[in-house]
């Protein structure tokens, strides 16, 4: 069974919070309060997370200090980022916003199926990763042990073919969300988020590509991490 992923919801208001959930509870992920940026950081200090949802206007640390810690951490600073704002300051709040590390950002109201769907993206796009990482670490243990010829060989030629497959799933995925997206409105925040969906499906397909017998004469290069 694929472990659930945690969906991270920072906002100072309980109202919002359970908003958020009604909203995000039909993705059937783990998600957790944080009433603050504190709170936020502290959280992330253990727990890994595929998205953050995270308020801008807060009382003590704002969502723009918020995220500047976040993306200070080398634990965190790779984890996406969806601002969500009450208030619209203009062109220059918004790439605040995006300077400050956020991948998308989305002002309130906002269309329930429009956040569910660009959460869902991320989301599939942690598992898939997470789900690589595993195969990757198995795939090592086999060829550490030799199994390149016969039965091993056939099962690490199998293994490899999964990978590609369920890489190509999420690629295709992101592919027809961003299209999506694209059509409904060319604005920033769909350029900032197909950007970051394209840096990190080709960092996994190279990973994916490395894995390949015969890449650099030998064994494969196996990621320490995709």
């Amino acid at each position: 069974m694929v472990q659930k992923a945690k969906i991270l919801l920072v906002d100072d208001r309980p109202e919002n919070l359970l908003a958020l959930e009604a909203i995000l509870s039909a993705l059937d992920q783990t998600l957790v309060r944080a009433s603050s940026g504190e709170e936020a950081l502290k959280a992330l200090l253990t727990d890994d997370f595929a998205v953050i949802l995270l308020d801008v206007q807060m009382p003590g640390m704002d969502g723009f200090e918020t995220a500047a810690h976040i993306k200070r951490r080398e634990r965190t600073r790779d984890i996406p980022i969806i601002f969500l704002t009450a208030i619209n300051h203009g062109p220059h709040h918004t790439f605040r916003g995006y300077a400050a590390g956020a991948v998308d950002y989305i002002s309130k109201p906002f269309d329930p199926w429009v956040l569910r769907a660009k959460v869902s993206v991320f989301v599939e796009l942690y598992t898939k990763n997470c789900q690589l990482r595993e195969q990757a670490s198995l795939l090592r243990l086999q060829l550490e042990g030799g199994g390149s010829n016969g039965v091993e060989g056939k099962e690490t030629a199998g293994l490899l073919a999964e990978l590609s497959a369920r890489l190509a799933a999420v690629e295709e995925q992101a592919e027809a969300l961003t299209k999506q997206l694209g059509e409904e409105a060319a604005d920033p925040a769909v350029v900032a988020t197909a950007a970051h969906l394209e840096r990190k499906l080709t960092g996994l397909r190279r990973a994916l590509d490395a894995l390949e017998p015969g890449t650099g004469g030998g064994q494969p290069m196996l990621p320490a991490q995709a």
